[in-house]
């Protein structure tokens, strides 16, 4: 690693080969490259990224590739070609990390796995992602994002009493997948400065899953009740839900007796800050469907900014429930929080992304080059990289290294 260069970002000088593809490995590789890592994406020829193909498009391009593939470079090399790999090996000796979310023992088969790859390159970091980790009786299992929410407990616990469990509205098992492996990756270049020495890093999308669960598992543990569907009252404070309106849905948290009083004031219902059934937060937990009734007798009559607008006046936690449009147009996460970013299709035209939601005060976060093509670096980084001549990169191409 060379230092940090603030206009290129915190990890400027830090060389990613990244082997990833669909969302996990792609969302993780994302986040390092909008930090400023030099992230080689390498595509199987002809077909690439599976996500070339998913919608929505933009001119036939995907947006969703777009999104999680922005400030990377891609190369296409055929893994199942001995001088493909010979080219692999030789990359990795000049990099810091090779991020791969094949099935587990894939990487060995074609001979660059983490043992073979450390002996060219002793301070590689070689970061997996996979459903169930590398080792254990279910690593061959095959893993997606629903399988790691349902089988790390998530939805189990997703939806209401009567309704059948649920997965959450998006991939959350595969981006905590990712953001663990972003994070492995990141205290693993902070261990080799200090030792000289690279390692490799095993994410599962069941215990990221499993590790997300906190204080639900916790209650198995320590009181061997097992937790059910509660729809979106938390278990431990009252009210903390959600409540309809005139317009729309709201959330109302209130955490403890000071907030409860200041709300029975704001809802003209004093009375209630020291009645029997809701005068602390054990009695209304108890009594949570009465006092959901009552909330809902004030919040129906109103709309949801002005419910949101009087109590946060008033120091009580309120939220609008956001819909894309609400998301995309409020001032302060489109506007201050800059969440979302105009980038460069290949083609040359625009379109919106999500932002890094990391904030730096130096290195700041930026999107530097479009999505690139199939291939599009291939002889770039043969020649940057590898030294490679225009003679040697077109004898790879006759044999079908690089498709």
């Amino acid at each position: 690693m060379v230092q940090n260069n603030v206009e290129k970002g915190a990890l400027a000088g830090v060389r990613i080969l990244d082997l990833t593809r669909v969302l996990a490995g792609p969302f993780c590789t994302m986040m390092l490259a909008d930090m400023g890592a030099e992230v080689i994406k390498i595509e199987e020829p002809g077909k690439g990224d599976d996500t070339r193909a998913y919608p929505p498009f933009i001119n036939n391009f995907s947006a969703y590739f777009g999104n999680m593939n922005r400030n990377k470079k891609s190369i296409t090399l055929n893994l199942k070609k001995p001088e493909a790999i010979a080219l692999f090996k030789e990359m990795t000796k000049k990099s810091d990390v090779v991020v791969e979310n094949y099935k587990p023992g894939t990487m060995k088969k074609l001979g660059i796995g983490y043992e073979e790859l450390k002996e060219i390159n002793p301070g590689i970091i070689f970061a997996s992602i996979s459903g169930f980790g590398q080792y254990g009786p279910y690593t061959t299992r095959p893993g997606y994002d629903i399988i790691g929410q349902a089988m790390g407990g998530l939805m189990s616990v997703s939806g209401w009493p009567d309704s059948p469990p649920t997965r959450t509205g998006t991939a959350m098992g595969d981006i905590l997948g990712g953001l663990n492996c972003c994070i492995g990756i990141l205290a693993a270049l902070r261990n080799r400065e200090v030792t000289g020495r690279g390692q490799s890093v095993d994410v599962a999308l069941v215990d990221s899953v499993v590790s997300a669960m906190e204080t639900i598992i916790q209650i198995y543990l320590v009181e061997g009740r097992v937790p059910g569907r509660i729809g979106n009252r938390y278990e431990f404070i009252a009210p903390y839900d959600t409540f309809s309106a005139q317009d729309g849905w709201v959330v109302i948290a209130v955490g403890n007796n000071a907030v409860w009083e200041r709300f029975c004031r704001v809802i003209g219902r004093e009375d209630l800050a020291a009645h029997p059934d809701f005068a602390s937060n054990p009695v209304r937990v108890q009594n949570h469907e009465k006092l959901a009734q009552v909330v809902t007798l004030w919040t129906k009559e109103r709309n949801v900014d002005d419910i949101v607008d009087v109590l946060l006046k008033n120091s009580i936690p309120a939220a609008p429930i956001n819909d894309v449009p609400r998301i995309v147009s409020d001032p302060h996460i489109a506007g201050a929080r800059e969440m979302f970013v105009d980038i460069n299709t290949p083609d040359g035209g625009k379109m919106k992304a999500v932002a890094c939601p990391i904030k730096f005060s130096e290195t700041k976060t930026r999107v530097l080059t479009a999505p690139p093509k199939l291939g599009e670096h291939s002889d770039l980084v043969l020649s940057e990289v590898l030294g490679l001549d225009i003679a040697d990169i077109a004898v790879l191409r006759e044999k079908g290294a690089l498709g």
